[in-house]
């Protein structure tokens, strides 16, 4: 009788641990709602047609950075535009961020 119980204590905690896991955010979504943010302010007015995680990139201990492309339409013309954060992994900050557009 203990052990059916302590097995479905068990099977409980494991099955709400994933779930709570599942529920946090990525963390470079924080990042992406940062590149977002940016993007409006660079190209106000004009809509943000695609939005494309790109990858993180380590650029020393503490330093990471994480990529965006954009696509927005402006003056009826599609353009990329890559999104690049960086960012502190000790203080959780952001450091830099560089918009420029793909040719």
């Amino acid at each position: 009788m203990k052990k059916s119980i302590m097995m479905l204590v068990t099977v409980f905690f494991l099955l709400f641990s994933s779930n709570v896991h599942a529920l946090q955010p990525s963390d470079y979504e924080k990042f992406g709602r940062i590149a977002a943010a940016v993007m409006k302010e660079d190209y106000p007015g004009q809509p943000l047609k695609d939005y494309k995680y790109q990858g993180r990139q380590k650029l020393d201990e503490n330093k990471l950075a994480d990529s965006f492309e954009f696509t927005v339409q402006e003056n009826n013309k599609e353009k990329k535009v890559l999104v690049k954060v960086v960012h502190d992994l000790s203080n959780e900050k952001t450091l830099n961020i560089a918009v420029e557009e793909v040719k």
